[in-house]
């Protein structure tokens, strides 16, 4: 190939307007009438009709072409650029609402944390005040009554019968005041008002905060011991699935829930800040809580049931309606739809019980408990599956 004839396909790819156009004036025959520019130029001959199919289609395909090479150049010139400064934009503003999200919610924080401390501060000084008054109150008492018996000491030492006789108008009305001081009785006056620092704000706050950072805690399994006839554990230990028919188990394990659809887990929490999900989407019927080793396991009474003896405390579900059960004394839960993840979170050490939804970020329900030994998560299913989250 000459130099000048790969010069010539190299300007054709480099400009396809102009290589389009010297193609069209090739295969387009001249208009009648039309005259070339220069006299001694004989119009080109009228093409055969054999070759006028080839050459239209070529015309199509080279008009596609150039369309198709401009609609592309103004994606590349106009869209993509265009585009790029969208979502520069976009980027921009997304970070300013995160921005400002955050320190919307960080002087809310802010805010309520002054707002507690302000109250904690308050009712300190109102429990140091009560304990400064009676204090007052029983020093002034001590003194009457040391007074007093001083004073009978006294009369009892140096008056013989005849006098204690004459002085006892005096003694009686002396005693008297004696017996209109009371002994000391026990006061919430004089306790620290723990209800000051409850808030909901903090609450949900704190339940989020813990349920964001299960990544770094203690992995939660079922164990199989425990299981009753009516459950079925899967091969990773984090699944529950309810039949109505018993399996065929060892009854006689006494880890063993005999009659009740129950399980525990494998290790019990007993210091610290607790918490995992559970997916119940797939059952209307459940229980989830925490409770001791003690909780009964044998027989079909209901103290056999969670949440109906005093070593239990469950969030029920069956079908519509949901509770908090403990020692036999439900408490409704209103909710306006049934969640598919719960978050369970025990602080043992503040004695607090929580039941969370992560999706709505709406605490279900607290319950306050002085646990007073170490405390197994707890399960029960009547109705197809629950599984626990995975960490």
């Amino acid at each position: 190939m000459s130099i000048h004839r790969f010069q010539a396909r190299q300007d054709h790819v480099d400009n396809p307007d102009a290589f389009s156009k010297q193609l069209l004036a090739r295969l387009v025959p001249a208009q009648r009438g039309q005259h070339s520019q220069s006299p001694q130029t004989q119009p080109a001959p009228r093409p055969s009709p054999r070759c006028s199919v080839p050459q239209n289609k070529l015309v199509e395909r080279c008009e596609r072409i150039q369309l198709q090479s401009a609609a592309i150049g103004r994606h590349v010139d106009e869209v993509l650029p265009a585009k790029d400064q969208g979502v520069q934009s976009a980027a921009s503003a997304a970070r300013e609402l995160v921005v400002q999200r955050l320190l919307l919610v960080g002087k809310a924080c802010e805010n309520e944390e002054q707002r507690l401390l302000e109250r904690v501060h308050a009712e300190e000084e109102r429990a140091h005040q009560s304990i400064l008054t009676q204090q007052v109150h029983w020093t002034e008492a001590l003194h009457k009554l040391g007074a007093l018996r001083t004073y009978l000491v006294d009369m009892i030492t140096n008056l013989d019968d005849q006098g204690l006789l004459r002085a006892e108008q005096e003694i009686f009305e002396r005693t008297e005041v004696a017996e209109g001081i009371l002994e000391p009785q026990e006061s919430l006056k004089l306790n620290f008002n723990q209800s000051c620092v409850q808030s909901p704000l903090l609450h949900r706050l704190w339940a989020c905060a813990v349920l964001c950072c299960l990544t770094g805690s203690q992995e939660i399994h079922i164990d199989e011991k425990t299981l009753s006839p009516h459950l079925s554990l899967s091969e990773d230990k984090r699944t529950l699935t309810f039949s109505p028919k018993k399996a065929k188990v060892d009854s006689g394990c006494p880890e063993r829930f005999d009659h009740w659809p129950n399980a525990l887990a494998t290790a019990p929490f007993h210091s610290g800040v607790c918490a995992w999900k559970v997916s119940v989407e797939q059952s209307c019927a459940y229980k989830l809580g925490v409770c001791y080793s003690s909780v009964p396991r044998k027989g079909s009474a209901n103290e056999g049931r969670l949440g109906f003896n005093a070593a239990s405390w469950v969030f029920s579900r069956y079908d519509k309606e949901f509770r908090f059960l403990h020692a036999g004394q439900p408490q409704p839960v209103e909710l306006i739809k049934a969640p598919a993840e719960i978050g369970v979170l025990l602080d043992f050490a503040g004695g607090e019980l929580l039941f969370y939804d992560p999706d709505s970020c709406t605490i279900l329900f607290s319950h306050r408990q002085a646990f007073l030994e170490p405390v197994f998560p707890v399960f029960a299913v009547a109705h197809q599956s629950i599984s626990l989250g995975r960490v």
